[in-house]
């Protein structure tokens, strides 16, 4: 038998200005309504290479346990890292990192960005995408957010779209911020909605 002791257990403490407790909803809400017009530090692409270099280790080492397989693309966009799970010689990226509408993704990103500020000490903004997932949703949006921007010039009324995550949001809110109207984020998760105004 073992034998039990009654030594203190002490707690763990945690300074609460060193955690960030904003979910990438959150986070990408923020980033897509009233701070979009704002002045944003650009970082430098030293760091936004270090940011993508500790995300491909990190979902390397997370492939590797898990025995899937993929290959890691690690980019730049604008000013952000990104980072991509892609098909490999070995086999295809299973979809269901991807899972329905995207909420396994967004997960994984959460993770990966935690994984990236753990090792830099800095919220990272990197994007995650798996097997082409955003890339493609992005190119749907674009087309729905130019319909949208279309009806609202023609008919100087707004116009409401259906219910999209935090990402799919900000595609649309930068696409008609880029087309010169103003739009806003309405309803509750999961029926938050972008409306499109006029001018």
């Amino acid at each position: 038998m073992s034998e039990v002791t009654d030594q203190a257990v002490e707690p763990v403490k945690v300074d609460e200005s060193d955690v960030s407790v904003e979910s990438a909803e959150e986070q990408a809400e923020a980033e897509a309504t009233a701070d979009a017009g704002a002045e944003r530090t650009p970082a430098a692409p030293a760091d936004l290479e270090k940011e993508g270099e500790v995300a491909a280790d990190f979902l390397e080492n997370l492939l590797d346990i898990c025995d899937l397989d993929g290959d890691i693309d690690v980019d730049i966009d604008g000013d952000r890292a990104a980072v991509a799970i892609v098909d490999s010689e070995e086999g295809r990226v299973p979809r269901r990192l991807v899972g329905d509408n995207g909420k396994v993704l967004d997960a994984l990103q959460e993770l990966t960005r935690l994984a990236v500020q753990s090792a830099t000490g800095h919220r990272s903004r990197l994007m995650l995408d798996v097997a082409g997932h955003r890339s493609g949703r992005r190119a749907e949006l674009v087309e729905i957010a130019k319909e949208a921007i279309a009806s609202v010039k023609e008919s100087g009324e707004k116009s409401s779209l259906e219910p999209m995550t935090a990402f799919e949001r900000k595609v649309v809110h930068d696409e008609v911020l880029a087309a010169g109207l103003s739009s806003e984020s309405e309803g509750v998760e999961p029926r938050r909605h972008v409306v499109v105004l006029p001018a």
